[in-house]
């Protein structure tokens, strides 16, 4: 039985053992200290931003100290997180001189908020002056608090998996990998995600063209189409990315499929693509060329083989669930002075 009174979290940790936990109907509980620790990893190392100055690149976490856990209680999902984080970044001029220095995050919590993180960027110690710190402190720091934002996301869609939710009449049920935010998505998966039968009737197609303007360099950009944490970042799903010509992808929870036909590193991906919801095996082909504009980067996307019915639902998506949304998430869209 507990010792604390019901108003205190650890009720629910000491509750296990109360008789009433029948098939976990109640509360259960996943430690996700390990999972987050990797995740915290794989999302920090490698970030890069650059600018006419130089590139910076976070070349070692050090540091991942902390724990996380996931409790239901009664169908609702408590979130309990403590992270203190050490990185190491190095900076190269355009000159060719490199720099070294240090990333320290003492905060990330449940108890604070995203935007009160303190990211606390420096200079190792004999390290000369160089405007690449005031890089790091500005835009590399809103590159890091959007990769520690995304791992919040993917603990509470990825992890959760299979944990006991409400429904709407009482009754708890697994939750299932397709969160609210996927329901909303009417443009991405519309009707049912079973495809229709293939009637052997020739579809009309289109083709046409998206630009796009993103404050990063084509080898960040190139990256977050391939890396699947960063894809299940931005689209806030369950996502499979094989990161290899002739790799396929399931975006989504499977509303988008497809499959890399060209990859030019950092310069060109294209795909086969469709939505789940077209014409058995009917692809779109959907071409990326990523050509570098100083501090940005231009992103062309041309589309060919997109049924006729299906264009302006293709260009909305692309729009909102591609590019608005990889610039919110890893801060690829708001300049900053």
């Amino acid at each position: 039985m507990a010792k604390w009174g019901e108003g205190d979290p650890r009720w629910i940790v000491e509750e296990r053992a109360d008789a009433t936990n029948v098939n976990n109907w109640h509360w259960t509980e996943r430690d996700a200290t390990n999972w987050s620790s990797d995740k915290l990893k794989s999302l920090l190392l490698g970030l890069t931003v650059e600018n006419e100055e130089g590139a910076c690149e976070v070349t070692e976490v050090g540091k991942v100290e902390g724990e996380a856990s996931i409790n239901n209680r009664k169908g609702k999902l408590i979130f309990f997180y403590e992270w203190t984080l050490k990185a190491t970044w190095t900076g190269t001029s355009k000159s060719g001189i490199v720099y070294k220095g240090s990333i320290d995050v003492p905060n990330l919590s449940d108890e604070n908020d995203m935007d009160d993180l303190d990211i606390n960027v420096t200079m190792n110690k004999d390290e000369p002056e160089t405007p690449l710190l005031a890089l790091m402190r500005s835009t590399g720091a809103d590159r890091l608090r959007a990769a520690l934002g995304s791992y919040l996301g993917l603990l509470k869609t990825e992890f959760t998996q299979g944990m006991i939710l409400p429904t709407a009449n009482g009754v708890s049920k697994p939750q299932s990998s397709q969160s609210k935010t996927n329901l909303d998505k009417t443009q991405i998966s519309s009707g049912s995600t079973a495809p229709p039968p293939n009637t052997g009737v020739k579809i009309p197609t289109c083709k046409f063209s998206m630009r796009e303007t993103f404050l990063t360099s084509p080898a960040e950009l190139y990256r977050v189409f391939l890396n699947q944490e960063m894809v299940q970042a931005f689209t806030h799903a369950q996502a499979t990315v094989e990161p290899e010509k002739g790799g396929r992808f399931r975006l989504l929870d499977g509303n988008v499929l497809g499959e890399f036909t060209e990859l030019v590193p950092d310069e060109r991906l294209v795909m086969r693509w469709r939505y789940n919801t077209w014409p058995c095996e009917h692809y779109a082909t959907i071409s990326l060329t990523l050509s570098d504009r100083a501090s940005e980067t231009e992103l062309k996307a041309e589309f060919r083989g997109v049924p006729t019915n299906e264009e302006e639902r293709t260009r909305q998506g692309w729009q909102r669930y591609y590019f608005e949304a990889i610039k919110q998430t890893f801060g690829f869209g708001a300049r900053l002075y």
